[in-house]
């Protein structure tokens, strides 16, 4: 019994030191390194835990929105050379916006990225929408925060993506992307 309470407090000290080695929260998006660290909060939104996420995500309380880029295929292939994307697996029901998390889109991928959110969201913009991709990857918080900018009034961030999800046992299922601007 003691070695679990040992175990315990470890455990929890760890979490405490990875939090407060957390980089501080930008004013603007990051757009560069988005494979980093990123902060413990984002302003204006909730950040959920693993826990949080999977007791939203069970009681169908929100959007889930993976926004996970997704390489495109080469404009110089050769047209007769097969072109396979890399298969994508993530929460179950997401909806996957990918290269919606740079730090700046282009006119048609913001309205891509606008677009798709209004749809999920079935036009309430007051409907809870959850922004992930990886592990310490910015994209996920750049989204989050732009959906904040852009009117979407219940935002929430779960930054441990897909990666801290299925470490948790929770079940992926692969995805495809919405069809994206040409």
């Amino acid at each position: 019994m003691i070695g679990r309470w040992v175990l315990l407090l470890v455990a929890v000290a760890c979490a405490g030191i990875a939090r407060a080695d957390a980089p501080l929260e930008p004013e603007g998006y990051r757009t560069d390194a988005y494979r980093a660290p990123t902060p413990a909060t984002l302003k204006g939104a909730t950040v959920l835990s693993i826990a949080e996420a999977h007791a939203l995500w069970e009681s169908k309380g929100a959007v889930f929105i993976d926004v996970l880029a997704q390489a495109p295929r080469p404009k110089n292939l050769p047209k007769d050379v097969v072109w396979r994307d890399k298969a994508r697996y993530d929460i179950p029901g997401s909806l996957w916006l990918p290269d919606t998390g740079y730090g700046e889109l282009s006119a048609p991928m913001l309205g891509y990225f606008l677009d798709g959110l209004r749809n999920a969201a079935k036009g309430d913009a007051s409907r809870t929408l959850v922004f992930y991709c990886q592990r310490d990857c910015w994209m996920s918080w750049n989204a989050a925060k732009r959906a904040l900018a852009s009117g979407f009034s219940k935002v929430d961030w779960y930054p441990d993506g897909a990666d801290g999800w299925a470490q948790a046992g929770y079940p992926l299922e692969q995805r495809t992307p919405a069809p994206r601007p040409q």
